[in-house]
């Protein structure tokens, strides 16, 4: 009898199955979308070859936190992520989902989500029917359910708690969201409406998530001058509920805050010693991402959008701005050197501003940079998108090096033409997973080659609860990266950010091909998973 024939076999690479482990010589067979065998040089017979002599063969990268639901209706082909071997993204984070949307709420749902997803079209929807209608893309895809839209459904923009039965609606909403698709809850605590909400109604929606065998995922509330506040109170999530806590993109923000990396970490590893599931992950950049909108003061987002346009017309109103962000520096961003550090990424409605910073605004108009920053929020109807740098190189370096913090771009998946190829976004979109295989690995030394692709499969497999994803091992899922240890960098800088990736020559997702020789082939074999009861 001749041998089986294998869908796909990949010849001769230097195999890094991401647990960890020294890496060595093999071939990885596939068969029917699963890994059948890792082994030494053998006589497998497939009906495709590659040859990956020269190269490192790896378990797919995992996007821990993205926002990638922003963009893949719009860029299925998931460009700027498959290119750097991204295979999973982990979406609906910091507490923004596009679902549910209620009867009569989803143009509410759009003006708040505009400055991260302009281009998204919105419309009433469970989130059941959002999960089941998700498109087909070339990544697999974990859908979570946000806090600030359950609480936006719910409450609007108020500033107060929820009542008894408001709490009972959004943990309706949230059940449905479980029980419809979603891997589980996200929060973004640091602007309206999550930073509205009281540590009770976290800990309630995380029963709710502990019951369901969900998880929770958290932009704390701080990342500023309360930082370590703002994670204490993540990690008291996870010892009075049970449920595993994803803390995003740790940082120290501000100048004021510079300098304390190691002793947060050492908060983080306490609480997992003492047996906490808790987690975390981080971007190896020094700037951060986020609406305009959210480095004033949180009070001006009271009521709305529409209400936020109109309060930051008064001149009362900006004067106590001033007097806040002259006293306590951006609102979670902390103290930054000066108005030049912010700078424009994504502006709707004055694109040509895409690229300057609000100093330059401010200085070309004889105006003071509050009423620059003021008036540029109302010219674009609160919808900006803005680069702040805000973090220090040390910091970075000692969060992304530790071991068991995961990899999170916490950004979208971007393409150099169509409609998601516009602006000057955060370079990270093209380039977190290649910057922390090439420079982190090459230059910086950070990490080993091994211990870098086990942070962005395996350990965040484990983070996930994943069973079958994050290593190459006989029975699991065959999404597979090739790539050039030598070669492999990022390219996009935050002057030119459209710019891909190099040094990924083959990406496999679920066993079929979707790049090869550098080149994307088109195919969309990316699945929604779904938690298993």
């Amino acid at each position: 009898m001749p041998a089986a024939m294998d869908d796909l076999l990949i010849r001769g690479g230097h195999v890094i199955d991401g647990s960890g482990a020294p890496g060595r010589d093999g071939d990885v067979a596939v068969h029917q979308g699963r890994v059948v065998a890792v082994e030494p040089r053998s006589a497998r017979r497939a009906r495709r070859v590659i040859d990956a002599r020269g190269q490192v063969v790896a378990p797919g990268l995992i996007d821990i936190h993205t926002h990638s639901d922003f963009t893949l209706p719009l860029n299925p082909r998931a460009e700027s992520k498959i290119r750097q071997g991204v295979t999973l993204e982990v979406v609906g984070n910091c507490g923004f989902s596009v679902a549910p949307a209620l009867p009569g709420k989803a143009a509410m749902l759009r003006e708040y989500l505009a400055s991260s997803a302009p281009w998204l079209t919105f419309q009433e929807s469970t989130f059941t029917a959002y999960a089941a209608a998700f498109p087909a893309t070339s990544v697999n895809v974990i859908l979570q359910v946000g806090h600030n839209t359950l609480r936006l459904m719910t409450l609007g923009l108020e500033n107060r708690p929820a009542t008894a039965a408001e709490m009972t609606a959004m943990e309706t909403l949230l059940e449905e969201a479980l029980a419809g698709g979603a891997w589980g809850l996200s929060s973004g605590l640091f602007t309206a409406p999550g930073n509205f909400a009281e540590a009770a109604e976290i800990h309630a929606l995380a029963r709710v998530l502990h019951r369901r065998g969900a998880a929770y995922s958290t932009h704390v509330r701080d990342e500023g001058d309360r930082g370590f506040e703002a994670v204490r109170e993540a990690i008291a999530v996870a010892e009075a509920t049970g449920v595993h806590v994803q803390i995003a993109h740790l940082k120290l923000s501000g100048v004021d805050n510079w300098g304390g990396a190691t002793r947060l970490l050492g908060e983080i590893e306490a609480a997992r010693r003492r047996g906490l599931p808790v987690d975390c992950d981080a971007y190896p950049y020094d700037t951060a991402s986020n609406p305009l909108r959210n480095l004033l003061p949180r009070w001006v987002m009271e009521n709305g959008i529409p209400a936020m346009l109109e309060r930051l017309g008064v001149r009362d109103v900006r004067t106590r701005i001033r007097d806040e962000i002259g006293r306590h520096g951006l609102t979670n961003f902390g103290r930054i050197p000066s108005w030049d550090a912010v700078r424009i990424a994504i502006s709707p409605h004055l694109p040509e501003n895409a690229g300057r910073t609000l100093g330059d605004i401010a200085r070309g108009r004889g105006v003071d940079p509050i009423d620059a920053v003021a008036d540029y929020v109302v010219a674009d109807r609160g919808e900006t998108r803005i680069l702040v740098t805000s973090m220090a190189d040390a910091d970075v370096h000692a969060i992304t090096g530790a071991p068991w913090v995961t990899v999170g771009s916490d950004a979208n998946a971007l393409a150099v033409t169509g409609i998601t190829g516009q602006g000057k976004p955060h370079p990270r979109s093209y380039g977190t997973h290649a910057r922390v295989l090439g420079p982190f690995v090459r230059d910086l030394r950070l990490f080993t080659l091994e211990g870098a692709v086990a942070k962005m499969t395996g350990v965040a497999a484990r983070a996930l609860g994943l069973a079958d994803r994050g290593l190459l091992r006989a029975g699991a899922w065959a999404d597979v990266v090739v790539f050039d240890p030598a070669r492999v960098a990022d390219h996009a800088t935050y002057e030119e950010p459209h710019r891909y990736a190099t040094g990924v020559s083959a990406v496999v997702v679920n066993g079929q091909v979707v790049i090869d020789g550098g080149d994307h082939t088109g195919a969309l074999p990316g699945r929604v998973l779904r938690r298993q009861p």
